[in-house]
């Protein structure tokens, strides 16, 4: 459906009806509201060791977890960092902090000790609920500045054990007031350019965008009770929390939590609990495609298959749909700062509509699109390519501490501008063409290119230097390098990788170093990055 407003603005909705959204109520009430009707149906399932929590145990040490986050004397506005993989204490943490209206900020447990310590700054947080495996990276900064270290397995003498808030009374958690702008979530997101920034999620909004997906009589994300979700993907990103974790529980659904994507043990626990929703990521529809091993499993259970953090190519969705042979197969549109997501295929409704292949979906409901011209701002209409932009609720309320950031990205209007370039075509599905944001995607993980430069630019040997995607067909893009060296300089290709791969997470490395004389900049200094990518292209086609 199309409108045009006063000011001339084309703007694109849902074919699915707009509901009633309650977005007075704190999140964990909002995703426990229907509490009574699966109490005692699991909840959560760790697929590490086959325990199983029902939704009554879940809401209860949630709570416990809450008045333990006090005990220790995290207030409300305060943050807290979690810095694990995925597991029944993530979950527990993470709703136990919304519980006293404590904001959660989740960190990559890869990240080297440099880039969880610039979030751990950057938040403020004032615990750190992590592994033991992990302490070493955040143990001097805690030393430092008095910053609390928690452990979810057998803690190092100096930090704290989880069953301290586990094993707290849940009657003691003081009665908070939280208001639907209080923000709950802090993930971290490099936006359509420049460093990470915290991305504040807000109760109202992470309501408002779970209600979009699986509330209403025909919910877009056709989710209940008898389902198994598999939560592979890391719940610190925000696919993860959001569609997986949020919508399941709204939902009454069992989440299967697996700690990391490994194909066998992937392909037993689908067999083994009969998983019906799988959200997955490229990468791993590629390895369900490829491997050889997937036609010993019985796949048959699983009824939605969904791909989302990047986008997913025609074959690559026509190869996995042979494994999936009941299955639904179709795409949605996400960003962190549109809290995350803003289209959705429709073919998941309850009632389904026929979709596209290579379509990411429609315009999730209580929302609205707009596709606008990327040099004069001008609206534009159905099958024209231009700057994706969406408002409603569920978008950020900002970046923390940056209001520049958040003007240049969260227009007068109420418009998120996502970097993104699509068109809506004549039935209202969304196609993604190109980006014009900077960020790099290697398999839905973001790399900052203006990260990885100060880094490079911080080397001795080097000048100046810029960053682009590179495309790899299991990655999808791998950041490469193009490096000007200092006069007199004889620095190679592996020491300037080695340099970097030293400080940052694995998926941040650089995959190739161009050296070259000179970089593109427009008059104003800012790097030519298309150029560069052009000479990208240029190379890849004379190889």
């Amino acid at each position: 459906m199309e409108t045009i407003t006063k000011q001339e603005d084309i703007i694109f909705r849902s074919k699915l009806p707009d509901i009633y959204i309650p977005k007075h109520l704190p999140l964990h009430s909002y995703c426990f509201e229907h509490i009574s009707k699966f109490s005692t149906k699991p909840c959560l399932i760790n697929g590490a060791t086959n325990e199983v929590y029902t939704y009554e145990e879940v809401e209860l040490t949630s709570r416990k977890v809450a008045s333990g986050l006090c005990k220790l004397g995290i207030q409300q506005g305060e943050t807290i960092m979690l810095l694990l993989p995925n597991s029944p204490e993530y979950v527990f943490a993470f709703l136990g902090a919304s519980y006293i209206g404590a904001v959660s900020t989740m960190a990559n447990p890869y990240f080297t000790p440099a880039e969880v310590i610039k979030q751990a700054k950057a938040s403020n947080a004032k615990l750190i609920i992590t592994q033991a495996c992990y302490v070493e990276k955040v143990r001097d900064y805690a030393l430092q500045t008095g910053v609390k270290v928690m452990c979810v397995d057998a803690p190092p003498s100096d930090c704290l054990h989880f069953t301290e808030l586990t094993s707290a009374d849940e009657r003691d958690m003081p009665a908070v007031k939280i208001h639907p702008d209080d923000v709950v979530a802090l993930p971290y997101s490099s936006g359509t350019t420049g460093l990470p920034k915290g991305v504040m999620l807000t109760h109202k909004g992470l309501v408002t965008s779970v209600a979009q997906q699986v509330d209403g009589e025909n919910p877009n994300l056709y989710f209940h009770s008898d389902d198994v979700m598999l939560c592979v993907l890391p719940l610190f990103h925000i696919y993860s929390l959001n569609s997986v974790l949020l919508c399941g529980l709204r939902a009454g659904s069992a989440i299967l939590i697996m700690q990391k994507f490994d194909i066998i043990p992937f392909l037993e626990l689908i067999e083994k609990y009969k998983v019906t929703i799988g959200p997955f990521v490229p990468p791993i529809v590629l390895a369900i495609a490829k491997s050889p091993v997937v036609d010993k499993y019985d796949l048959s259970s699983v009824r939605t298959v969904m791909s989302g953090a990047a986008p997913l190519g025609k074959e690559l969705e026509d190869a996995v749909r042979v494994k999936f042979p009941n299955a639904k197969l179709g795409q949605g549109y996400g960003m962190t700062e549109a809290g995350p997501v803003l289209s959705m295929c429709l073919a998941f409704a309850k009632e389904p509509f026929e979709i596209k292949s290579g379509a990411c979906g429609t315009v999730v409901r209580n929302a609205e699109m707009k596709i606008v011209d990327i040099e004069t701002a001008a609206s534009l209409g159905r099958n024209q390519s231009g700057e994706i932009c969406i408002r409603g609720d569920q978008i950020m309320k900002g970046y923390l501490n940056d209001p520049q950031s958040t003007e240049n990205t969260i227009d007068k209007d109420g418009w998120l501008h996502t970097g993104d370039i699509g068109f809506i075509d004549a039935d209202d599905e969304l196609f993604i063409v190109d980006r014009l944001k900077e960020i790099i995607k290697y398999k839905g993980f973001q790399v900052a290119p203006a990260e990885l430069e100060a880094l490079l630019i911080n080397h001795p040997s080097i000048s100046d230097a810029a960053v682009v995607p590179m495309i790899e067909e299991q990655a999808g893009e791998v950041p490469v390098a193009y490096v000007v060296q200092k006069n007199g300089s004889t620095i190679t290709e592996d020491e300037i990788k080695q340099f970097i791969s030293k400080q940052v997470v694995f998926y941040k490395r650089l995959n190739r170093i161009f050296f070259t004389d000179s970089i593109p900049k427009s008059p104003s200094g800012k790097i030519l990055r298309k150029d560069l990518r052009a000479k990208l292209a240029a190379r890849d086609l004379a190889n």
